[in-house]
């Protein structure tokens, strides 16, 4: 099990690095995507098209993995992979730009996303056929593009186009304006899709608080989720039961992940991780619910419940974490108890400068030799390198801090 090193100051320290004299950018650690599978506790990493990041975004009960990566060449692409985040294949463009991303898969793998083609400025929504195989453009409602963020098992797609949003019919068949919802909303977000053609999401304008929404089957009517106590919220996640998961302004103004009954009927907190704030992303048809939350040392980490939202754990503690990886964000649940989260892992000299610079302090500490405020800049700096914030030294070891609280 990874041991997780931290100090009691603004943010946590999970791997940094720090030594006088060396300069440092913005990209002291990566972020990476993994597939992890809570029955054997493994986490694998599924890699990239060649560039330097991947960001899943969702993943079927096969464990096949969709969202987009870079290439050798800069570009982003859509990208699918096999069973259990295997083999990760690019998806292709709608002919525009070398640009494509995808958001949502169902379990015979038709995947939906965005992607611009080539008599477009703007992205327009795609679908595939099974496997993956294939692209066709949505359209639109209007101008200005379009984007899928979800299918189910009919092909029912959902999204948003010039800030309406969309369901479609089986096979993405016929793409339909939802209406609106809300005095005086000018915008919806749909952001999930269930097997009954249910569809959640937020409503609002520039001016105006977020209202969580769900619709009826087919995405007929909407209904106001209400809020923990607050006037914001945000659906994000829906399982085949209606039970609808996001995040909810509370009456103390803090932010808290919610869980819903079936067909999004009550509300209930889920708490956080010893933190101020949550956020819950997906929900499987158990009822478990991943996300994030602030931790009581003040930095942030990812969760998941029992069934029906019982039990807010700290992903991190579950599972064994190759070195120097962090989880830092769950995005997806599938009903087998398999996770694709975000992570963090320290480029090698940063992490060997780690070492230096926690040595250093602790030889500071140790021989009481470094004032209280030395000890205190070298935590903030090494804090900082970690979060990817610069910090840099010029040629006379002068320390430089451009986003430092503690200067």
């Amino acid at each position: 099990m990874k041991r997780i090193f931290h100090l009691n100051i603004r943010g946590f320290i999970l791997a940094a690095a720090f030594s006088a004299g060396l300069g440092f950018g913005t990209s002291a650690s990566a972020e990476h995507s993994f597939l992890i599978d809570l029955n054997s506790r493994t986490v694998t990493e599924l890699g990239t098209l060649g560039g330097d990041g991947t960001v899943a975004a969702d993943l079927n009960d096969g464990a096949q993995v969709v969202g987009y990566s870079y290439t050798a060449e800069g570009s982003y692409r859509g990208f699918i992979t096999g069973p259990n985040g295997m083999g990760m294949r690019d998806l292709g463009t709608l002919g525009g730009n070398n640009f494509s991303r995808a958001y949502g898969i169902n379990e015979a793998g038709q995947v939906v996303g965005s992607s611009s083609p080539s008599n477009d400025l703007y992205e327009h929504a795609f679908i595939t056929g099974p496997d993956g195989t294939g692209m066709r453009d949505l359209g639109t409602l209007g101008s200005f593009g379009s984007t899928a963020v979800g299918i189910n098992n009919a092909g029912q797609v959902t999204g948003y186009s010039n800030q309406a949003g969309f369901i479609t019919g089986p096979d993405g068949m016929g793409m339909r304006d939802l209406g609106t919802f809300g005095q005086g909303a000018v915008f919806i977000t749909p952001r999930s899709i269930n097997g009954a053609g249910q569809v959640v999401g937020s409503s609002g304008a520039s001016d105006l608080p977020s209202q969580a929404f769900i619709t009826g089957p087919d995405g007929t009517g909407f209904r106001n989720l209400g809020s923990l106590g607050g006037n914001d919220s945000v659906a994000t996640g829906i399982n085949d039961a209606g039970q609808t998961v996001g995040a909810s302004l509370t009456a103390e103004r803090t932010y808290h992940a919610f869980i819903t009954g079936p067909d999004g009927m009550g509300m209930t907190d889920l708490g956080t991780l010893g933190g101020n704030d949550s956020a819950a992303l997906d929900i499987n048809d158990a009822g478990q619910v991943v996300g994030n939350s602030a931790t009581a040392e003040g930095g942030r980490s990812v969760f998941i419940t029992g069934p029906n939202g019982e039990g807010m754990m700290d992903l991190n503690s579950l599972v064994n974490l190759p070195p120097r990886v962090t989880l830092t964000d769950a995005v997806a649940i599938n009903n087998n108890g398999q996770v694709i989260a975000m992570g963090l892992i320290p480029e090698p000299e940063t992490y060997a400068l780690m070492i230096a610079g926690l040595g250093l302090l602790g030889f500071m500490v140790r021989r009481k030799k470094g004032s209280e405020q030395q000890v205190s800049l070298l935590i903030c700096v090494i804090s900082l390198i970690f979060q990817g914030k610069a910090v840099r030294a010029s040629p006379a070891v002068k320390i430089v801090f451009l986003d430092c609280p503690c200067k």
